[in-house]
């Protein structure tokens, strides 16, 4: 039984998960506590054990080759259940712990949920410390698997399969509405479909995508909207819309936090677009310890109470 395995140091494999992750023998070491030229030489023995070369160098990056990418998912979960089966469970104690955890979120995310959720933690968790980093969409398995990222917070608009290791929970879900500014010269209140696509729009893309979903929903009805201001931040667009003609469709929620901001007017769709649904994803690897299992139950419980 196993007895490929019998020729093969499993230390190996480690190594190889590495290098999957990183695409780098400097970086891949660095994480195992390793030299380069260990880690170069761990690399020959593996190579040999498996007859093939594994990871080439183009650039200044190590790719895997066919042979590599076959095995790549396979290593990832069997290196996944043993992580598993032999980590010591280590109890967490929210109030005492001074641990850092490192959220991925646009700005929306950010300034709509996390000041429910930081309130929350300066009484349960006082010393332990958050760092948001800016979201680059889908964060990579990699990214939630080595630990850089604890929790990606946002939303997947196209429902693509999650990568091997990444869960998922739904955070909440929200209606789309548009915002116009409280002075417009021809909205009043009622805003209608021929109003809608008539008028010009701004539209958030924070990852540079060359179109929104609401786009994608007026395709299927056979429209499309002008947009005219497209922005990678949320931040600035209430202020556009407020000193405009010009219009924006967001959650309901996040209207509400930019009417306090600025003089805007919050409108139904005229048309129905499917809900927003916030996500929280995470990586197997660490989903079930105590410490991240405390923290996703108080993301859950710091959804806006009127949301909807």
């Amino acid at each position: 039984m196993h007895h490929d395995l019998r020729r093969l140091d499993l230390n190996l494999l480690l190594v190889f998960d590495a290098l999957v992750r990183h695409r780098s023998v400097t970086l891949a070491a660095d994480e195992l506590s390793m030299s380069a030229s260990a880690l170069s030489h761990a690399l020959a023995r593996l190579r040999d054990a498996l007859a093939d070369e594994l990871f080439v160098r183009v650039g200044n990056e190590m790719r895997p080759t066919a042979a590599a990418e076959r095995i790549m998912r396979p290593v990832g979960e069997a290196l996944d259940l043993l992580h598993a089966g032999l980590a010591p469970v280590r109890q967490f104690d929210p109030a005492a712990s001074e641990r850092t955890f490192v959220f991925a979120a646009t700005d929306y995310t950010a300034f709509a949920i996390l000041p429910a959720f930081i309130a929350r933690m300066q009484q349960a968790a006082p010393n332990v410390r958050f760092k948001v980093v800016y979201s680059r969409g889908r964060e990579s398995a990699d990214e939630l698997a080595s630990g850089r990222i604890d929790f990606a917070l946002g939303y997947d608009e196209e429902a693509l399969p999650l990568p091997a290791g990444v869960e998922s929970a739904d955070w909440f879900s929200d209606e789309y509405v548009v915002i116009a500014s409280r002075q417009h010269p021809s909205i009043r209140r009622k805003l209608s479909m021929a109003q809608y696509l008539a008028a010009q729009h701004v539209v958030v893309t924070p990852w540079d995508e060359s179109r929104g979903s609401i786009d994608l929903v007026l395709d299927r009805l056979g429209v499309a909207r002008d947009v005219a201001v497209q922005l990678p931040s949320v931040l600035v667009a209430p202020f556009i819309v407020a000193n405009s003609s010009l219009l924006m469709t967001v959650p309901r929620h996040a209207a509400r936090v930019l009417r306090d901001a600025a003089p805007v007017t919050i409108y139904p769709t005229p048309f129905a677009p499917p809900r927003y649904t916030l996500k929280i994803y995470q990586h197997r690897r660490h989903a079930g310890t105590p410490a991240h299992q405390w923290i996703r139950d108080q993301l859950l419980r710091s959804v806006p109470s009127r949301v909807g």
